[in-house]
């Protein structure tokens, strides 16, 4: 049911819209009041005007989302898994009554600040600093690659205090915190991405979500969240990038006036493409299962983001060279779900760090 209303929702709220935002490097942001009425966003979590329809339905939502563009996706994973997400984990009962209700509805819209512009693989080593003062906390230091930072009313922003990384919840207007908008991007370009400075940020001490004082740890379970809706939404590129090529190859006359598709070549590239779409598919099933199980480990998460976006991108590449010319034309999805899935493969997570995650694990040797 969920998968078949946000099929229905992208079909009429964003395919007519999304490669024009996309073009024009601007985020739909006419569909935020769409998307929270039908009540995507915090999924499956429970209370707060949440729907807790659980971790597969969350999935099937973002596999959905990102069929229309990584950039929708995106925005979903940020709002639900990243900024939701530690709210309700790790925050305080007032802070989840003042910003769940009005994130679930978009009527508030959040960001999550970690990567920093020197520290992105390694957060450990981020530089952004909290003391105690006062008025509550002061906060030094900057962050990069932020989506939703310039629009967001609220930022889960994880900073140094007394040696130990917390999470506190700056808000929009504070004094001493401002967000830029990056541009001049060749990807996830109808997606809005911040740096965020913070200059003498002072925020009271109830901004600092109780729950989030056990350094990297909270920081590293929003993530592991957010990648399971990755690895969901990577298949939804991937989905749609192929219905495009078995399409176009139906209809497009080569050769003694038959279609591109009765060739063995094209019939073995769209067979491939099937087949690794329904293999991530049952791969990404049994870890989002065992994830509501509560038995999931990260590296699971680490091979299916992974093996997804990989996937993903091999088929859009597949599919661009099915259409020939036509590949790179604005009227086929096909080059935008390409561009976005080059971001997707680096965001939470570059394709190499998770290969390594994974190698640790099997040997017991960190190789980084």
């Amino acid at each position: 049911l969920m998968m078949n209303s946000t099929k229905d929702f992208v079909n009429k709220e964003v395919l007519p819209i999304i490669d024009q935002a996309y073009m024009d490097a601007r985020f739909p942001n006419e569909i935020l009041a769409p998307l929270g009425k039908m009540g995507f966003l915090g999924a499956p979590l429970e209370g707060y005007g949440c729907p807790g329809v659980g971790y597969v339905a969350y999935g099937l939502i973002n596999m959905m989302l990102e069929a229309g563009d990584s950039a929708l996706r995106s925005f979903n994973s940020v709002q639900t898994s990243l900024v939701m997400f530690p709210i309700y984990h790790f925050g305080s009962e007032a802070q989840k009554q003042k910003w769940l209700p009005e994130l679930a509805t978009a009527r508030k819209i959040g960001c999550f600040g970690l990567t920093e512009p020197d520290h992105g693989s390694n957060p450990a080593e981020m530089e952004t600093k909290a003391v105690k003062v006062d008025a509550g906390y002061k906060i030094n230091g900057a962050k990069m690659w932020i989506t939703n930072g310039s629009i967001a009313d609220v930022a889960i922003v994880w900073a140094k205090y007394e040696g130990n990384v917390c999470g506190f919840l700056v808000e929009k207007g504070t004094k001493g915190f401002s967000a830029k908008t990056m541009t001049n991007k060749h990807s996830l370009r109808a997606s809005i991405t911040s740096e965020l400075i913070f200059e003498d940020c002072i925020v009271p001490e109830d901004a600092l979500m109780p729950g989030a004082q056990v350094g990297l740890r909270a920081a590293f379970q929003c993530l592991n969240s957010a990648r399971l809706g990755i690895a969901w939404g990577a298949i939804g590129a991937a989905m749609a990038c192929y219905q495009t090529a078995v399409d176009y190859s139906l209809s497009r006359v080569q050769f003694h006036g038959k279609p591109i598709a009765s060739h063995q070549l094209i019939q073995k590239d769209l067979v491939d493409m099937l087949t690794e779409i329904s293999k991530a598919q049952f791969l990404t099933l049994q870890i989002t299962r065992l994830k509501e199980q509560g038995k999931v480990k990260p590296e699971h998460i680490s091979m299916v983001k992974r093996n997804n976006v990989k996937m993903a991108l091999e088929i859009a590449r597949k599919s661009r060279d099915i259409l020939g010319a036509n590949g790179i034309s604005a009227e086929y999805p096909v080059m935008r779900h390409m561009c976005n899935l080059e971001s997707v493969i680096t965001y939470e997570g570059t394709d190499n760090v998770h290969t390594l995650t994974i190698g640790k694990y099997i040997t017991g040797i960190s190789a980084f």
